[in-house]
């Protein structure tokens, strides 16, 4: 199956060879691929799995997009670092245990950047939310790549 899906993915390399090493495309590759997969996945679980309704759990209440998001990003973190482990980072030899810890971590840390960045971008200085995002969007998939690189799938020497 792992031969599969990166001939796949290489299928598609050759156009991109001048501006990316195959690693960094396959790594491009899976993050769309989780990226989207995320999106259909919260758009399934709202409509489909929720009914755009929300859950009451004792007194407390949990809107239907706040739940489906949790959902989703169970989700997506799942298959993210199953595709980073298994296609993109393949030569790390730390043990799996500590891969998937490091990954949460990158993962919690580029939450709380995206944030703070948002907050900072938008609210600090008056910069337009799309436009925020998108920007935070790109430099956090650079830092995460690096930070999966070199933290969580890092190749012991």
């Amino acid at each position: 199956m792992r031969k599969a899906i990166l001939k796949c993915i290489d299928f598609f390399y050759p156009p991109f060879k001048s501006w990316f090493s195959l690693h960094t495309f396959r790594y491009i590759a899976s993050g769309g691929f989780t990226a989207i997969s995320g999106i259909v996945a919260y758009f399934i679980i709202y409509n489909y799995i929720l009914h755009q309704t929300d859950i009451r759990i004792d007194e407390y209440l949990i809107t239907a997009p706040v739940a489906a998001l949790a959902l989703e990003s169970a989700f997506t973190f799942c298959l993210g670092f199953v595709l980073n482990k298994y296609l993109v980072f393949t030569q790390s030899n730390l043990k799996g245990r500590i891969q998937l810890f490091r990954y949460g971590t990158v993962v919690i840390t580029n939450i709380l950047l995206n944030y703070a960045l948002l907050k900072i971008l938008v609210e600090g200085f008056g910069f337009y939310p799309s436009v925020s995002k998108a920007l935070i969007t790109v430099l956090l998939a650079i830092f995460s790549y690096f930070s999966q690189k070199h933290f969580s799938f890092k190749v012991k020497k």
